[in-house]
Order: structure tokens, then sequence, then C-alpha cells
């Protein structure tokens, strides 16, 4: 198959220009800017499981990794709720998709089941309302948290920044693994 014969979605772009969810605007301020960032990420995995079977959400990437979309979706409501609920508001309460004993339940867990899709997505956009709710609230990015886990410390800037990092990191996986499955690529 050539490169010519695999152009799918709108020549070859994954939305229509005008009905792309992302890129809202010119974000005034550094916390305006680094919020816009984050929510184009967070849209950008959405889009890239957009219309799959449980089947093909927790399609494996390539052995021996675990990798699939739905892990994805697990793990980052996993990461939302470790840096926001519990490094930026001191939360107590136990990790999402985590065991002390099981490396990788995000991953491992994400199995061809309704049930386990709506949760995972579930918990993903209650960690990412929750998230916005605390942001809207944000007001001073140098602000420094002590990490409850290992007794370092980071600024909100920095953990934010990491935040972004994190889904840039993952949205590349999930270009490919969307690929993979259908063909679809990019934008």
């Amino acid at each position: 198959m050539t490169s010519e014969q695999r152009v799918v979605g709108y020549g070859g772009l994954w939305a229509r220009p005008e009905d792309d969810p992302r890129w809202s605007g010119k974000p005034v301020g550094e916390l305006a800017t680094i919020r816009e960032y984050l929510t184009n990420y967070r849209r950008t995995l959405a889009l890239k499981c957009e219309g799959l079977t449980p089947e093909q959400l927790a399609a494996r990437s390539v052995p021996p990794s675990t990798m699939s979309l739905l892990g994805l979706v697990r793990h980052m409501a996993k990461v939302e709720h470790v840096w926001f609920r519990i490094a930026l508001q001191g939360s107590d309460e136990a990790r999402l998709f985590w065991s002390d004993d099981v490396r990788d339940v995000d991953f491992d867990g994400a199995v061809a089941d309704p049930a386990v899709v709506a949760e995972a997505f579930a918990a993903w956009e209650e960690q990412i309302a929750a998230a916005d709710a605390w942001l809207d609230q944000a007001d001073d990015l140098g602000a420094v948290v002590t990490l409850s886990w290992n007794g370092d410390t980071a600024s909100v800037r920095d953990i934010l920044i990491h935040m972004i990092e994190e889904y840039a990191r993952h949205c590349g996986h999930a270009d490919l693994l969307r690929e993979c499955i259908d063909g679809r690529t990019g934008q």
C-alpha cells in the first residue's frame, strides 16, 4: 500500500479544520496558555479513541508492550488524579488504577469489556473536571507543594508543565495505536 492509498479522514486530516475541537484561540497569560495546551492534548486523546469498539480500544500495540488506547485513558485518569488530587490538593485517597503489588494495572486491566471502557472514560472525565475546577481557583504558579509519596517538592508550574509533557508523549503513542487499528493518522 502506498502513502497515496492510505489517505483517510479529510484530505489526510483527522477532522475538517472547522470541526477540530482544539485550538480555541489566543490565550493571554501563562496559566491560560498552559490550560489551552493541556485541554487540547486531552481533546486529542479523546479524538484518537472516538468511534472505536471496546475490542479496538483494548487492542495492544506490539508484544511485549501492554499499551492500548484504553490503557492510555486509564493511565491518564491515574496521572490526573495523582498530580491534581494527591499532589496539588493533598488528598490521601487511594490512587486510581494502581496497585503497590502489580506494575501497570492501568494498562493490564484495559480489557475489551464495555463496563471497563465506561469506567475508564468516566474516571478520566471525572478527574479532568476536578482538575479544571482546581485550576479555576489557581492563582500562584510558583507555589510549592511537597509530594506525599517521596517528600520532594514541586511548583504548581512544574506540575502543570509535566502534565502537558505526559499528554504529549502519550498522544504520540495514541497516534500510532490508532493508525494500527484503522489507518487513521495525525493532525
